[in-house]
């Protein structure tokens, strides 16, 4: 199973990537996977991250409280206020803005606690983080996006509630619920759970990036800056914040890698669902996914080639 996890998040930017390419220069392999095939496609990758939770994961907030609450208010600061800038500096048209600031809103990605495997950061707090921010994504996403973003086009705060109820809580629960009560079956579909959510992410971000590659081509370089300051600001300032609070490089490492990785996911499934009016609005998750996995990456193979040298003897 780790060997299956580790490749699996080796390639998850190259999935990403290629999925992103193809999609720009043949938009109709993606066309296909569209309506609620993003949206079961979120829930299933929802659902094999709740199998891989326990009540025991829940009980480690208890143990690292402090961090955990750091982590969360970064989250849930960090981001929302980067993406509002930037669209508001940028002078993004109003779709763009909107999505922007609404894959800001979302809680860490399902990715990151892979990411800070590979970086050799702290895993047990990084799904701690992960699963506060998942779960107060039902409440915390639509009010932060209906409060920063409502001044460009009207936000459904209500109807966002609803539909990330639906395709995170729900299936984050019930895979939580498999994994006590079905053990057998847990065990025997968990290896498969990385390689699935990495086809099923990359499918998003492709079907998306076909339906609006003339937008791309057309504002790629804006949207592209956009995104990549997104990112590149919530990696920076997640281990700053955190360094200035006196935790360790490692404490630092995994609260920057959960800042800085988004569930764009998430943002495509909301922006598809209550922006339909406003399709571009899903771009900016789609770039999000690309741009979030390639630096994280990069940052998970820098952090684990220094980690290695710090713990060498001298």
């Amino acid at each position: 199973m780790k060997r299956l996890l580790l490749a699996s998040a080796n390639w998850f930017p190259a999935w990403v990537l290629t999925a992103a390419l193809l999609a720009l220069w043949q938009p109709a392999l993606f066309a296909w996977f569209g309506g609620p095939w993003i949206v079961w496609g979120l829930a299933v990758v929802m659902l094999g991250m709740g199998l891989t939770l326990s009540v025991e994961d829940f009980a480690a907030v208890l143990r690292m409280p402090r961090a955990a609450a750091l982590g969360f208010v970064a989250q849930y600061t960090i981001m929302p206020l980067i993406g509002w800038g930037v669209a508001k500096a940028l002078s993004l048209p109003p779709d763009f803005a909107v999505g922007l600031i609404l894959v800001a809103c979302c809680p860490g990605g399902t990715a990151s606690n892979v990411v800070t495997y590979l970086a050799r950061a702290n895993v047990a707090l990084s799904v701690v983080m992960t699963t506060c921010s998942t779960l107060a994504a039902v409440v915390m996403t639509p009010l932060l996006t209906e409060r920063l973003a409502g001044a460009y086009i009207p936000v459904d705060g209500w109807g966002m509630f609803l539909t990330t109820a639906q395709v995170v809580l729900a299936p984050v629960l019930l895979g939580l619920l498999l994994h006590h009560k079905a053990p057998k079956l847990t065990e025997f579909v968990l290896p498969a759970g990385p390689l699935v959510s990495v086809l099923l992410i990359s499918m998003i971000v492709g079907s998306i990036v076909g339906q609006n590659s003339a937008a791309i081509f057309e504002h790629g370089k804006q949207l592209l800056l956009a995104v990549f300051i997104l990112h590149a600001g919530g990696f920076a300032l997640g281990y700053v914040v955190t360094r200035l609070f006196r935790y360790d490089r490692t404490t630092a490492r995994t609260v920057s890698i959960e800042v800085g990785m988004q569930n764009s996911g998430l943002g495509a499934v909301l922006a598809k669902t209550h922006f339909a009016a406003n399709p571009l609005t899903a771009v900016p998750s789609a770039l999000s996914s690309v741009c979030h996995s390639l630096l994280g990456s990069l940052l998970a193979g820098i952090w684990r080639l220094s980690a290695g040298k710090e713990q060498s003897p001298r």
